[in-house]
This record gives structure tokens, C-alpha cells and sequence, in this order.
């Protein structure tokens, strides 16, 4: 019988990402575990038919122990992922991202589940002004989302110990693309631009944009944890999922608009609470350790974006 695979959250942007990834590797069998709190089933239309949907929220533990028995792994990307939401509602988000979390590690290990790769975040840094961040340097959460995804990598660190689940945690930074909804008011900050840029609209900036990020693409990320799933030796480790290079927030808009044919000029406000000012991986243990090397830079993935955005407006005229 083939391999079995879990993705919780898989009807979210990166969720539904990793879920086709596996499928184009030839993974008969695909379950998804979602409550659509954030995700959305038409992420998941194009290949509804290889997968086994289950509408579950992760903090039910029993309803969610039976699901993954079997699995070769399970991607655990089911979470609240906003800082500002962590901030204006932390309980729900702590519900979510700490319970919801637990409960999973807890039912992958009653279930015997091969490995669980865990989405962590590289809030975890905070604003130490040391770049590239590495894995080895000290937390500095600064937001209840930043800390909730800690306390994951936490648990994820203990399961491996105590109970021997094999775990495996990623470090998102800027994770872009395709299925990412600019609909959302915690939507991130270049499915905002490109909303903004198709719509004919100024964008809003937070703070002067000379903020920098490491943007991935999400195709990069779905490999990037299909390698984690199957590296040997790294269970209970951390590593950095970006691509080791950075641009600020105001170059992110220039490349898009270069792209769209805009001329607009952004509108600037004052900074969220709990954003951090720069971010750029170390990725060397992530290459060594797993393989990865990012495919796509960042004028290739908003060119894709772009692609994609107009395909899908097209086929819901």
C-alpha cells in the first residue's frame, strides 16, 4: 500500500501548496485535515479527487488521533498565522497555535506517524539585529504569534525526545504565491500590493518600507518540507526556510509594479505592533542538512503570482 500523508491546514495557502507537491511526486494517498477558519475549499478543487478530506479543527484531539495511524508523515501547517491577530485576539490564536499544535504531536504519536514536519516562524528572532539569523541564535519573540510558534518548536523538541516521534521544524519567513488571499485584513504584504497594483489602487505600507524580508516562494516551501519528511538524521532539529537573501518592503512594490505597468505611488503609515524590521536566513544547515536549494528568486515567483492570479480571474468570470 503507498505511503499515507497527513497535511493539517491543508486548504490554506501553503497547506494546499504542499498537498499538490506531494501529488505531483505520486502519493495516492493524501489526507487533509482543515476547519476552513482561514483556508478554503477552492484551494483545493483542481484535486479534490486524490484526496480524503476531513472538516476537523486540530485542538480535538480525539477526533483527530484516528486520522493519521499509518502515515508516512504529517505536515502540521494548520495555525493562525498572523501577528496582528495574535495581538488583537492571543487567546483565540493561542487555541489554535499552542492547543491545536499539542494535539496534534500528541495524536501522531499514539498514532505511530513516521515523522510530523512542524510550520514554525521566524518571528522566533524577533528584532536582534544580527543577519542572517541563524537557528543557533537566542529567541526574541516580540508577539503572541512569534511565542505560540516557539512553544511548537518546544513540543516538537520534547516529543523527539520522550516519546521518539521523529519531528522536524521549519522556520517560514516570507512565504508568497499563488492561493495566498488579499482578501484578508492579516493578508501578507504582496497579495496586498498585488491586489492593490491589479485593482489600480495606491498600496499601503506600514512604516517607512525600507523593512526588509526574505520572500520565498511557496513552491519552494512545499519541496522544502517534502526533503524534511525524508532526510535522515535531523529529527528534533530546526532549520531556516527562506532563501538567504533579502529585499525591503518598498522594492517588493517596485518589482511588482514593473511587472503589472503601474505608476503609483505608495501610501505610508506607522508600524504594527510586534512586526519586526529586517529578516534574512542562514540556510547553510538547511542546504547541508536537507538538501534544499531555492528554485525561484523573487521576480520569478511574483511573475508566477501574477500568472496565476489572472488564470484564476479568468476562469471565475
Amino acid at each position: 500500500m503507498a505511503p499515507k500523508y497527513v497535511v493539517t491546514g491543508g486548504a490554506g495557502f501553503i497547506g494546499s501548496t504542499i498537498v499538490r507537491a506531494l501529488l505531483r511526486e505520486g502519493a495516492s494517498r493524501v489526507t487533509v485535515i482543515d476547519n476552513f477558519s482561514t483556508g478554503s475549499e477552492e484551494n483545493l478543487t483542481q484535486v479534490r479527487a486524490g484526496i480524503e478530506l476531513h472538516r476537523i479543527d486540530i485542538r480535538e484531539t480525539k477526533e483527530v488521533e484516528a486520522i493519521p495511524r499509518g502515515a508516512k508523515a504529517v505536515f502540521h501547517q494548520a495555525a493562525i498565522p498572523s501577528v496582528p491577530r495574535s495581538v488583537s485576539e492571543p487567546e483565540l490564536c493561542h487555541g489554535s497555535n499552542i492547543d491545536g499544535t499539542f494535539s496534534v504531536f500528541t495524536a501522531a504519536q499514539r498514532a505511530g506517524v513516521g515523522r510530523v514536519v512542524y510550520a514554525a516562524s521566524s518571528a522566533a528572532y524577533g528584532n536582534n539585529p544580527e543577519l542572517p539569523k541563524r537557528e543557533t541564535m537566542l529567541p526574541e519573540p516580540m508577539s503572541p504569534y512569534a511565542v505560540q510558534k516557539l512553544v511548537g518548536e518546544y513540543y516538537a523538541s520534547a516529543f523527539a525526545a520522550c516519546y521518539g516521534l521523529e519531528t522536524v521544524c521549519i522556520r517560514y519567513f516570507n512565504v508568497f504565491g499563488p492561493r495566498q488571499d488579499p482578501k484578508s485584513p492579516y493578508s501578507d504584504v504582496l497579495s496586498l500590493f498585488l491586489d492593490a497594483a491589479l485593482a489600480g489602487r495606491a498600496p499601503m505600507i506600514f512604516g517607512d518600507g525600507e523593512q526588509s524580508r526574505d520572500f520565498i516562494f511557496v513552491e519552494d516551501v512545499a519541496r522544502l518540507n517534502l526533503l524534511a519528511a525524508k532526510a535522515e538524521g535531523v529529527s528534533g532539529r530546526v532549520f531556516n526556510g527562506g532563501t538567504g537573501g533579502r529585499i525591503t518592503v518598498n522594492e517588493a512594490w517596485r518589482t511588482i509594479a514593473r511587472q503589472l505597468g503601474v505608476h503609483l505611488d505608495p501610501t505610508y503609515a506607522p508600524p504594527r505592533t510586534g512586526d519586526v524590521l529586517h529578516s534574512q536566513a542562514d540556510i547553510s544547515q538547511t542546504r547541508r542538512a536537507l538538501g534544499f536549494e531555492p528554485q525561484y528568486d523573487f521576480a520569478d515567483g511574483i511573475a508566477q503570482t501574477i500568472q496565476w492570479i489572472k488564470t484564476y480571474e479568468r476562469a471565475a468570470a
